[in-house]
């Protein structure tokens, strides 16, 4: 790497290189047996250069020649690419703690035994089908750049994710669990989804219209993807945000605090600086229903002429190599703020209504402009506080910067799910449509 950056200074302005190892082992079940085994080892590095404000870019997921790297990196300057922000100076991050070394000692025998535990556990206790699926990855990057920067972070994740599919579809209740090291699945988290699939086995074909909607944190990203779309740096300069010029209003209920913390050692992945090498922080996006910041990387931020807040991060959405993406803006690490109640009391709280267990469709509707429209994938109905069964071809429509205005009470703790720790939602008034209601 020193030498691929020395190579790539001669001819540049600027430049950075990035490198990324991952190594992870999965079991997964099917049915409650075992499906699969499978051990994967990848790695790679990119060359991002700046010369008179034009970006080249190339990587590879090996370097035995890295002046080849760097001539792929000078022939994509004619591109025209626009670059015009300057590099993260040296700094000392933060350590975020994010590696445990005993997930090194952890095996492939010992997933499946897990594995095995979790699926007799559910199999004893239901006729649903068991699925589910235990892992653990070790995760390594290192970033060094023309301006003195020689950053490293290793993280290490250990996780399960649990799931009880009804008959006859692909709808399924579920529920994750995520460590920096091996330890048991806890008890209550197999018992939460038993609880729900269970009590909720009979269909069931009640009149739609709008009523209260208890989402839980697995179906939360159909919501919050739109507030990320909104708040995003690379959206407010494009001008397509609905939250443009709006910091410091109220936007939703006082319920609401959302914040990214990539330095919240308790969780995995913890971080002290993005894949630019700039600095993180525990980073306030919505204080009790008020939009206080948007965020950006380091392009963005330089368009808007403020500083970058710490969210440029190479993602892969639906499964692509990251190694193989600029940074763009990203919220990694979003915590959604508990509530006051149980999920049990919230469930007796609805006098008629229903529990957003899964989302079909999510991606449906103007993203940046806050509508959503999707299938409940499942939908569980409730009635006088008791569940009574699920739901046929039903779905939720709406917009954020409405029904978000309408929190009822948010769960007492966070779970983890899609991009962050969520509780479970109520919200009150949401459009529900029910099939041949």
């Amino acid at each position: 790497m020193e030498q691929l950056l020395e190579q790539a200074r001669r001819v540049s302005d600027q430049c950075e290189v990035f490198f990324q190892e991952q190594r992870s082992d999965s079991v997964s079940f099917e049915n409650g047996l075992l499906k699969n085994i499978e051990s994967r080892d990848q790695s790679g590095i990119s060359l991002r250069l700046i010369r008179e404000g034009r970006l080249g870019f190339a990587y590879t997921r090996n370097l035995p020649r890295p002046e080849e790297l760097l001539q792929n990196a000078l022939a994509t300057l004619p591109g025209g690419v626009e670059a015009r922000y300057a590099l993260p100076e040296r700094f000392v991050p933060v350590d975020g703690r994010a590696y445990d070394p005993d997930i090194e000692n952890l095996t492939n025998t010992q997933l499946v035994e897990e594995g095995r535990r979790l699926a007799a556990y559910l199999g004893e206790k239901t006729d649903g089908q068991v699925n589910l699926a235990v892992y653990r990855s070790v995760t390594r990057v290192r970033l060094l750049n023309s301006r003195g920067s020689d950053l490293e972070w290793r993280a290490s994740n250990y996780g399960a994710h649990l799931s009880l599919m009804y008959p006859g579809s692909y709808n399924a209740v579920e529920r994750s669990w995520t460590a920096k090291k091996f330890s048991p699945v806890p008890e209550e988290l197999p018992a939460f989804i038993l609880s729900l699939y269970n009590a909720s086995k009979s269909k069931v074909r009640p009149p739609g219209g709008r009523m209260k909607c208890l989402f839980l944190p697995e179906t939360l990203y159909a919501l919050i993807w739109r507030i990320q779309s909104a708040a995003s740096g690379k959206n407010i300069f494009e001008n397509i945000s609905p939250l443009k010029d709006r910091v410091g209003e109220k936007i939703f209920s006082d319920h609401l605090t959302l914040i990214d913390d990539p330095l919240d050692s308790l969780r995995p992945s913890a971080r002290g600086f993005d894949d630019e090498g700039t600095p993180c922080t525990r980073y306030p996006l919505i204080e009790k229903g008020a939009l206080v910041n948007y965020y950006f990387d380091l392009h963005y931020a330089e368009k808007l002429g403020v500083p970058p807040s710490g969210h440029g991060y190479r993602t892969a959405p639906w499964g692509g190599e990251a190694i193989s993406t600029k940074p763009r803006p990203s919220l990694e690490y979003l915590v959604l703020e508990p509530g006051r109640r149980t999920f049990a009391e919230l469930l007796r709280s609805l006098d008629r209504g229903v529990v957003v267990a899964g989302a079909l469709g999510a991606h449906s509707g103007n993203i940046p402009n806050g509508d959503f429209s999707f299938g409940l994938a499942p939908g569980i109905y409730v009635e006088g506080g008791e569940i009574r069964g699920v739901l046929e071809e039903a779905m939720v429509a709406g917009n954020i910067y409405d029904v978000l205005r309408n929190v009822e009470d948010l769960e007492d703790r966070v779970h983890p799910a899609a991009e962050g720790y969520y509780p479970a939602v109520l919200l009150d008034g949401v459009s529900v449509a029910i099939g041949g209601s």
